[in-house]
């Protein structure tokens, strides 16, 4: 079952965000089961969005992910993320007229 995943990673900047997703996108099959990834700056830090093809996925990404963030040297966590099972989801058509598709 696909999920979303919702993280709030306080302190840290865009900039510490893009040097880390720029050493993330080198190590082979770290985004695998990735269906969708958003990440939102705010005054307070981060907010990520993942939706994975199931929490299986999800959970091999963060085993892959931390040592990562630790020699990054990020030391904000916004604790655990939050997880919530997709009933449904879908890429609107160019003209706003398609259906979703449902989710695996």
């Amino acid at each position: 079952m696909a999920i979303l995943m919702h993280a709030t990673v306080p302190g840290i900047t865009a900039e510490q965000y893009d040097a880390l997703h720029a050493e993330l996108l080198s190590v082979p099959g770290m985004f695998d089961g990735c269906l969708s990834h958003v990440c939102v700056v705010s005054a307070e830090g981060l907010d990520i969005y993942d939706m994975w093809e199931s929490e299986l996925h999800a959970n091999v990404f963060a085993e892959k992910l931390m040592p990562v963030v630790e020699a990054q040297g990020w030391h904000s966590t916004g604790g655990r993320p939050e997880v919530f099972p997709v009933y449904n989801y879908g890429f609107p058509e160019a003209r706003g007229q398609g259906e979703s598709s449902a989710a695996p």
